[in-house]
């Protein structure tokens, strides 16, 4: 039973548990990011360029082969540059939204930091400090 308490122990501490939150936001947050990619992005980008279809962009090293009647007997061989220049444009953005909220984060860590604390009350002075003052009072008198 040793064991599987330490197992328990481990799985819920805390920083475990934030880092697969944080995985698991880090994949959905991808996914949104590469919809926003292809649905949005590349469509614009290739009207910009001429109706050029990005994921359509290969270089072909071997063609399909086909028999007689048509059917397919050996699969196109082909580098798809393309679909990297997709995955490098899904990556640079990506790599600057992430840039943009830890900037925003540190942001506001250094707006709470440097935030000037309310000054603390002053102490009550001591005993010594109250008789002090007294006998500074009457020497001032005199």
């Amino acid at each position: 039973m040793g064991m599987i308490q330490e197992f328990k122990t481990f799985a819920m501490k805390g920083n475990l548990v934030d880092m697969a939150v944080a995985f698991v936001m880090g994949a959905a947050f991808g996914k949104v990011v590469t919809g926003f990619i292809n649905g949005i992005v590349m469509p614009v980008v290739g009207q910009v360029t001429a109706g050029v279809d990005f994921t359509q962009l290969k270089y072909v090293l071997t063609e399909a082969q086909l028999d007689e009647q048509g059917v397919e007997v050996a699969a196109e061989v082909a580098i798809l540059y393309g679909d990297f220049i997709t995955t490098v444009i899904d990556f640079v953005l990506v790599a600057l939204f992430m840039f943009l909220l830890v900037k925003g984060i540190n942001k506001m860590k250094k707006t709470e930091e440097e935030a000037p604390a309310a000054p603390a009350p002053a102490p009550e002075p001591s005993a010594e400090e109250k008789l002090l003052g007294e006998i500074r009072d009457l020497l001032k008198k005199k």
